[in-house]
């Protein structure tokens, strides 16, 4: 044959009977070369008592003769591909994989029985965790048991009784002529190199390798190419990018990607997005899907939004294609955490405020994680999971004052930019389709401190320092009375005598319970040692006005605060007392309850819709800030649904729940 060597060439291979007809196969397409065989006992073979569900090295039954080709003393080694390790050794290549005739896997049974027609708990030999779990599925009365051993010692098994059937590749049964022991196909999905063959050399052979190559299923093959297309914009596409969606046959697309743009390449389009909810494809049917496309001749674009290496599970797709030897290249695209800088002007890093920048997912982010030591932050896909970002920094120290922009839609025409700081992001919410970007440190002051200032609605009954640099407007929402329910009184008077503590929710709790007070001509005396307990400072100074000091303050500004105060201190048993609103909601009491306590609930005032509030124009405003659950409901009532592309600003966890009840969790 042209290209023969004109020399014996030196094959290793297992010592088996299925390995040593594996090697007559192989060879058989190859009649002009002539060459000797070496048979040698793996790893794997030697050590028949490990067992092929633990996790054993993908070298288990290729090391020796991996080491026979790198010392020379072989020049290729015959496999079965599906024994292949990933990544092959360094120094060792892939000469030669061939098509499978039969990629099934057969059952092998005692009697020639089916699956279904097996007695319960008959034995079933496996010697793989996949197939005994999927196994069990069918059928969970089964005894799945590990099996180890050639193909013929494994039957054995079966006619001597030890076990009542064994799951086997089908080719092998083939190969070694006992086709007629197979009594079902399995409906399994089996190894992607299954019955084929795999033959290996030293790299940096190509006239070996060229010897074999007419037989290598890998010239049917198309490539694959990842392909960031940048955060959105089209013309952010690499000149690369655009010239490998031009050779494309079929392009895998996802939601960052200009889907009107595509129509200009005349490839195959198919949407495989995996927005927060939303997910066309899960990532290990996109990797088949992909891995198909390719081996059946395509040439394959996955087009993903950004860099394919960063946050997008690049690797993953190249190590699913690359272990079953499809070619695979990756062009850079512009990643978002990139293209915002350009966008909004706001640098990354500065001399002499920013030195280091990290890029984190903000998918899974929990309050007690650590935060990455840099200067700046930048967040991708954390839109819904904005104020456990907020959180998680400052509990890992960093101030609540630290500026932070979130960025909707970088790049693209309806980029929008949010300015706030970490002590406001604990409990905001912003009703808008993701992605948005978050950018957290000094950095961001240099475009927040130049920017039109961001507008602030307050609509709460009380107007606080509010560290907004723009307007600020105050509209309050509700009003707030006395509760004239003389029951009230009653309720009061006969639960001081065994009051442990007083919890005030509010400042109007505070000043109405003292008006109820006097009216019972009672003083502060006679709560004696009771333990008063305040939600917040603005709280505190209206206690303060009664020559009350509370004996404990949240640290949050939130009920969440105080329960998590009591939860430390272990308070149960004790008689607790809170003056409230009407529509206050009942997490306080539920959560003292839990702990064992005996609670009053005294609701000392009303909340009201105030209709005399002056509707405002809302587009002029970047936040909203609520400083209750009922300010949300008047707002409801007054404005209609809360509205889109503006900043939630809830004073405290109780009221950032409300807004996210409202708005169903879908932004």
């Amino acid at each position: 044959m042209s290209g023969a060597p004109q020399f014996e060439l030196k094959a290793v291979a297992r010592d088996s009977r299925l390995s040593l007809l594996q090697v007559e196969e192989f060879f058989s397409h190859f009649p002009d070369v002539r060459y000797s065989l070496s048979a040698l006992k793996s790893y794997g073979d030697k050590n028949k008592h490990i067992s092929l569900m633990d996790n054993v090295a993908g070298d288990f039954f290729t090391r020796e003769l991996d080491a026979a080709i790198l010392s020379g003393a072989a020049d290729v080694a015959v496999h079965s591909a599906k024994d292949l390790p990933y990544p092959l050794p360094a120094g060792v290549a892939l000469y030669c994989l061939t098509a499978a005739d039969d990629k099934t896997d057969a059952l092998v049974s005692r009697g020639g029985l089916r699956l279904e027609e097996l007695p319960q708990a008959a034995k079933v030999g496996t010697s793989s965790r996949k197939r005994r779990d999927e196994l069990l599925a069918l059928r969970p009365d089964l005894t799945v048991v590990s099996i180890r051993g050639t193909i013929e010692e494994r039957i054995l098994q079966v006619d001597e009784g030890k076990i009542d059937a064994l799951i086997a590749a089908a080719c092998a049964l083939k190969r070694l002529g006992m086709g007629s022991r197979i009594a079902q196909v399995l409906p399994f999905e089996t190894h992607p190199l299954q019955g084929s063959l795999a033959v290996t050399g030293k790299k940096d052979n190509p006239a070996l390798q060229g010897i074999f190559s007419k037989r290598d299923v890998r010239n049917t093959y198309g490539k694959v190419t990842l392909v960031g297309f940048g955060p959105g914009n089209p013309d952010l596409l690499t000149i690369g990018g655009d010239k490998a969606l031009c050779r494309a046959d079929v392009i895998f697309h996802d939601d960052l990607v200009d889907k009107d743009f595509l129509n200009k390449y005349r490839a195959v389009k198919v949407y495989a997005g995996k927005r927060s909810g939303r997910h066309s494809f899960g990532q290990d049917e996109i990797n088949e899907l992909v891995y198909q496309a390719a081996i059946s001749g395509k040439n394959v674009v996955r087009l993903k939004g950004g860099d394919p290496m960063v946050f997008a599970h690049g690797r993953e797709e190249i190590d699913y294609l690359q272990s079953r030897f499809v070619s695979v290249e990756v062009i850079p695209g512009i990643s978002a955490g990139i293209a915002l800088s350009s966008s909004t002007h706001i640098p990354l890093t500065h001399r002499g405020v920013a030195s280091s920048v990290a890029f984190v997912t903000g998918h899974s982010v929990k309050e007690e994680a650590s935060a990455p030591n840099a200067d700046t932050l930048v967040y991708y896909m954390g839109g819904a999971n904005i104020s456990g970002i907020a959180k998680a920094l400052m509990l890992s120290g960093r101030s609540a004052s630290t500026p932070v922009a979130l960025v909707h839609n970088v790049s693209l025409p309806g980029q929008k930019i949010f300015f706030t700081t970490l002590e406001e992001l604990q409990f905001s919410v912003i009703k808008y389709p993701t992605p948005i970007a978050i950018v957290v440190g000094e950095v961001v002051l240099f475009e927040s401190g130049a920017a039109r200032p961001p507008g602030a609605l307050l609509t709460g009954t009380a107007l606080p320092e509010y560290p907004a640099k723009g307007t600020v407007v105050h509209t309050p929402l509700i009003t707030v009375e006395k509760n004239d329910d003389k029951n009230l009184l009653r309720m009061l008077k006969s639960s001081l005598d065994s009051l442990q503590w007083i919890v005030f929710s509010s400042r109007h709790g505070v000043r109405y319970f003292f008006e109820m007070m006097k009216e019972l001509a009672l003083d502060v005396r006679c709560l004696g040692s009771v333990k008063v307990a305040s939600v917040g400072k603005v709280t505190s100074a209206e206690l303060c006005k009664h020559d009350i000091y509370p004996e404990a303050e949240s640290a949050t500004e939130s009920a969440e605060g105080l329960v998590q105060y009591f939860r430390e201190i272990k308070l149960t048993g004790s008689n607790v007392l809170l003056p409230r609103s009407d529509k206050g909601l009942q997490y306080l009491s539920d959560e003292l309850t839990r702990l064992g306590n005996r609670v009053v609930d005294l609701p000392v005032y009303v909340n009201r819709v105030n209709r005399d509030a002056k509707k405002v124009n809302l587009a002029e405003f970047q936040k909203i800030v609520f400083s209750s659950p009922s300010g949300i409901d008047a707002f409801k009532q007054i404005y209609g649904e809360l509205p889109e592309g503006i900043q939630l600003v809830a004073k405290g966890k109780t009221t950032e729940n409300k807004i996210k009840l409202e708005l169903n969790e879908t932004f």
